[in-house]
């Protein structure tokens, strides 16, 4: 008799056992699902977001890290003490993993103070529609700068960026475009370093401005006419000279006299800015030239006229 009491005792205990057993693996699995259903994929971003622009620039870290150390070693080693890693980290924090229609300016305070450098004083130029002749002409005469001609414009120039808040936390296949938000990683970085670049302006500054557009040379709508023109500092800013380009062979649909410039005019000098304009400012136009060298215009290139 006690045989089979300790018999039952025994298969009593194994079933508990058993039952322990179970009941802890089917825990674990629990914890297992629940972990990959919640951290294996983002709530609600189960897939990257679509946009319409060009995706991140591939290999994004070698660019920035790479035109960096080329900026800071080569190009300007004053700025040597400037530290290339943690200007790649504060960028990548500021979109990471982020929606790309949510970024703000202060995203990107980090990053503003980590790379930011002062300009010499009557070398800033800035520039609307003259892209590719700006930065010509800075190539040329490296006594002036652009913002693209500054840490913070030389890393960004012509590179795409956004984030997800998908994994890996960066979309390689698409970014937003202006028109669908305008808080887009690209849009508010160029914002807030344009206004920086302003702000830091001192001196007689420089505005090249394309007198061949039909819709007029300044517009408010673009960058220098809605955001620079206003963060330039009339206590540290003399003057402001433009210098109003046309197009060889192209229309000259625009003179210092025209319309827009009288637009540019009024802005400035209620602001307490002396303004100066210049039409086909010579230097620019001789680099204009080096293109065109047989083109009539550049044949018979006379003295620019001044317009005080």
């Amino acid at each position: 008799m006690p045989f089979r009491q300790g018999s039952a005792r025994t298969r009593q205990r194994t079933v508990l056992l058993v039952g322990i057993v179970v009941l802890l693996a089917a825990l674990v699995l629990a914890v297992v699902l629940a972990s990959i259903l919640t951290h294996g994929k983002p709530e609600g971003s189960p897939e990257m977001l679509k946009w319409k622009d060009r995706g991140t620039t591939k290999n994004l870290q070698e660019v920035i890290l790479g035109r960096c150390y080329n900026y800071v070693m080569a190009r300007h080693s004053e700025l040597g003490d400037k530290d290339c890693l943690k200007i790649w980290e504060s960028l990548k924090e500021a979109f990471i993993y982020k929606n790309p229609c949510n970024i703000t300016s202060e995203d990107y305070q980090p990053l503003m103070e980590l790379a930011s450098h002062p300009i010499p004083c009557n070398k800033s130029l800035f520039w609307s529609k003259t892209n590719d002749l700006a930065h010509r002409y800075t190539k040329s005469n490296q006594n002036f700068f652009t913002l693209e001609d500054t840490l913070l414009g030389y890393m960004a120039d012509r590179v795409s960026w956004c984030g997800d808040p998908s994994a890996p936390g960066i979309n390689y296949e698409s970014c937003p475009k202006r028109s669908e938000c305008e808080s887009n990683p690209v849009s508010v970085f160029w914002k807030l370093a344009s206004k920086m670049f302003a702000e830091a302006a001192c001196g007689v500054v420089q505005v090249m401005l394309n007198g061949s557009i039909e819709a007029g040379a300044f517009k408010s709508s673009s960058i220098f006419g809605s955001i620079e023109i206003f963060n330039l500092n009339p206590d540290k800013v003399s003057a402001v000279h433009v210098w109003l380009m046309h197009d060889i062979g192209g229309p000259q649909s625009e003179s210092c006299s025209g319309y827009s410039i009288k637009r540019l005019r009024s802005i400035l000098e209620e602001r307490n800015f002396q303004i100066t304009c210049e039409d086909n400012y010579r230097p620019v136009q001789l680099l204009q030239c080096v293109h065109n060298p047989e083109h009539t215009d550049c044949r018979l290139c006379t003295n620019s006229t001044a317009a005080p």
